[in-house]
């Protein structure tokens, strides 16, 4: 028997965004569900930018003569 899946419900999108996401998922000959499914594994994987500005920080510690 396989796990449900999680739900994830998004409210007050103006119809205008909700109709440039369904264009765009046209575009690739995917459902809207398919196409935000994909976007936000995609976003989900990416590092994000704070990481990277602290540990450029940290590193920036450990250079010699940085105050």
């Amino acid at each position: 028997m396989k796990k449900p899946r999680n739900i994830l419900t998004i409210r007050g999108l103006d119809d205008a965004i909700i109709a440039r996401l369904k264009a765009r998922a046209r575009t690739k000959g995917r459902s809207l569900e398919a196409d935000l499914r994909d976007l936000l594994t995609h976003t989900s994987r990416q590092p994000l930018v704070l990481d990277a500005l602290s540990e450029a920080d940290r590193i920036a510690t450990m250079t010699p003569g940085a105050q």
